[in-house]
């Protein structure tokens, strides 16, 4: 896949209750979620030919367009099936899936009540975000920045395609500094996330994370928190200042792009990946594997 644009790969795409070639996937350029952000979307990973968490995503992307002020035309129940169609139709048991809605183009400008609402799913082959060899080692990230908003000025709760424009700055800029990613603060100068994942950070056996009260409650983030806790392991979510980060020893990132990332480097902070990390990449990747049904044999 790689090099190929993601227009030009083939397969089929589920569009408005159809499923339709992916080269026929097409909106107008006068769409109202292109030119003003009324997009949410949800991404999301398949594994052995099961959806991880596909109810969470679907109530999450109904969730997120409520906040936005649109009602998706169809239920949680007829989006997951569509996501399972989409496995299914294009033969896949490992992939990543996006389903995606946004506001139509029957009106232009920023009122936009009477447009229609869409919907599209697509599912194709991703491996993991990062690479085998800079999740073992670490990935290094960069300071960014853009800072995550006040919450009373944007819809934090919604996956809304329009607060991830300052992700993508965030990232480009890191990339061309030679780094993987980078670290969002909040917008009073506390850590937050990366741009498109959420962090955590390991100090004598105890594991900290920021409070997501300004960013993205992962779906990925509470399956690690709740996999940590089972082990034993004491999790608090709190605020954390930047400086904090010079007594960590290990970090990760959590996300269903990233899964379980370690990070050995953000801005002038070092850390080291170890056991706890090891171990939360572990039960993750046991986590998202479907259950095996246990063969009865007669005796």
């Amino acid at each position: 896949m790689a090099g190929i644009p993601f227009d030009q790969l083939e397969g089929s795409i589920w569009l408005d209750g159809k499923i339709i070639p992916w080269s026929e996937a097409q909106v107008h350029v006068l769409t109202h979620g292109l030119h003003y952000g009324s997009s949410v979307f949800e991404g999301q990973r398949a594994y052995g030919g099961e959806i991880f968490k596909l109810e969470e995503h679907t109530k999450r992307l109904h969730a997120s367009a409520e906040v936005l002020g649109f009602t998706i035309p169809w239920t949680e129940e007829q989006i997951n099936d569509a996501c399972k169609q989409m496995l299914a139709q294009n033969n896949l048991t490992d992939a990543y899936l996006r389903p995606v809605a946004w506001r139509g183009s029957e009106m232009m400008g920023i009122s936009a009540q009477a447009n229609t609402i869409h919907l599209a799913i697509a599912a194709w082959e991703w491996p993991s975000y990062f690479s085998p060899e800079e999740r073992l080692k670490g990935i290094r990230l960069d300071m960014a920045e853009y800072r995550r908003p006040d919450p009373k000025t944007a819809p934090f709760k919604s996956k809304a395609a329009g607060l991830y424009m300052i992700c993508t700055i965030s990232k480009h800029a890191a990339e061309a500094k030679g780094y993987s990613d980078a670290l969002m603060l909040d917008w009073q100068g506390r850590v937050a996330e990366a741009t498109g994942a959420n962090v955590f950070f390991i100090k004598d056996g105890a594991i900290h994370t920021p409070i997501a009260d300004c960013f993205l409650d992962g779906i990925t983030r509470r399956t690690v928190i709740d996999l940590a806790r089972a082990r034993g392991i004491e999790v608090t979510e709190r605020r954390i200042m930047p400086e904090e980060m010079e007594g960590f020893e290990q970090c990760f990132l959590t996300g269903s792009a990233a899964e379980v990332t370690p990070v050995s480097e953000i801005g002038p902070y070092s850390f080291v990946p170890g056991d706890i990390s090891k171990l939360m990449i572990e039960d993750y990747m046991a986590a998202v594997q479907p259950a095996k049904e246990e063969l009865l044999v007669a005796s």
